[in-house]
């Protein structure tokens, strides 16, 4: 049925993932509504769902940008996405 695509499992942790950070971010929306805004070292004011639309974005390019330059293993761009992931929510 859903052979147009290549449903694999990386493929459903990284959905499975996204979900599951949406579902974190409403829960904590619903325990302490406002969105958590602050101004970051871009001098943005993001919310907690912006910071994650950016962390996701940035993982996304440097996933393209490794596999552009360097190709297989994603070990490496795995790391660099969780590190920028974590500077999102931490500076940003």
């Amino acid at each position: 049925m859903l052979k147009w695509m290549a449903w694999t499992w990386p493929t459903a942790f990284v959905f499975i993932g996204i979900f599951t950070a949406m579902a974190i971010l409403t829960v904590i929306e619903i325990r302490h509504p406002g969105g958590g805004e602050r101004k970051g070292i871009f001098h943005l004011t993001t919310t907690r769902g912006d910071r994650l639309f950016i962390s996701l974005l940035g993982s996304a390019y440097i996933f393209l940008a490794w596999l552009g330059l360097f190709g297989m293993p994603l070990w490496a761009p795995l790391g660099l996405a969780i590190a920028w992931g974590v500077f999102c929510f931490w500076k940003v």
